[in-house]
């Protein structure tokens, strides 16, 4: 006879799966909303010991690393009423990453986004992203590296879109091109950014991005950050 991890999540799974898989896999096993560590810990044990799994502690281990991921990311929270003792209760965001694909996807976008950005993209495109318009976000996001881009290159206001990223970073020659790179590095960076803008800047006439994946919008907007940073150190280079 062999018992079964809570849910069940068997014990060759929990070796292999990585920590946020795991994690969700565990969400999906509890079927109540008061949930208890220590039970689920203690259960997993007996059945480890019962089935003479010979590394019980380090599949413990594994799942303990999964609970307090469901912790760190709100998806199990303390007790609405008895804060003081062990038990636990699934959240709103544990219930809806368990019932609804699109929640974890955005718990993923997330976790993207979980440092801090530039802090014009702190200030301007997060709150936006937050609140799931992630076209808009998007657009912000790029739009924030147009006009840095034009401020730090000095160039016109006519200058727009792709053809202000290649006139910026123009090698030898553009403002914003590092002349002491290999010519074929400076192409490349100008690329980038002309790339980037090209592809993300304007939705209503480039559909690469899917707006309602908010990982993928997650990712413009991680690219629009590194790209802010590239421009921090070509503005340092030509101080």
């Amino acid at each position: 006879m062999t018992m079964r991890v809570p849910g069940p999540v068997p014990a060759d799974e929990i070796r292999r799966s990585a920590t946020p898989e795991l994690a969700l896999r565990v969400l999906a096993s509890l079927t109540a909303d008061e949930v208890n560590a220590s039970n689920t810990l203690r259960g997993a044990e007996q059945a480890f010991e019962h089935n003479q799994e010979s590394d019980v502690t380090e599949l413990l281990e594994r799942l303990s690393d999964a609970w307090a991921w469901l912790e760190a990311h709100g998806l199990i929270g303390p007790s609405a009423r008895n804060t003081a003792s062990a038990w636990q209760r699934l959240t709103s965001a544990g219930h809806e990453a368990k019932a609804d694909a699109a929640a974890l996807t955005k718990l993923w976008a997330g976790d993207r986004l979980a440092g801090s950005l530039h802090p014009i993209l702190e200030e301007r495109v997060r709150p936006i992203f937050n609140l799931g318009d992630y076209e808009t976000a998007c657009f912000a996001a790029m739009k924030t590296v147009e006009v840095e881009v034009r401020r730090l290159a000095g160039l016109d206001n006519a200058v727009i879109g792709v053809d202000l990223m290649r006139q910026a970073f123009k090698p030898d020659g553009g403002p914003l091109a590092d002349g002491d790179a290999h010519k074929g590095e400076q192409v490349a960076i100008m690329e980038l950014f002309a790339g980037a803008i090209g592809a993300f800047k304007n939705p209503s006439s480039h559909r690469t991005v899917h707006f309602d994946d908010a990982v993928e919008a997650a990712e413009v907007v991680q690219t629009a950050d590194l790209l802010l940073r590239l421009l921090q150190r070509a503005a340092r280079r030509g101080k």
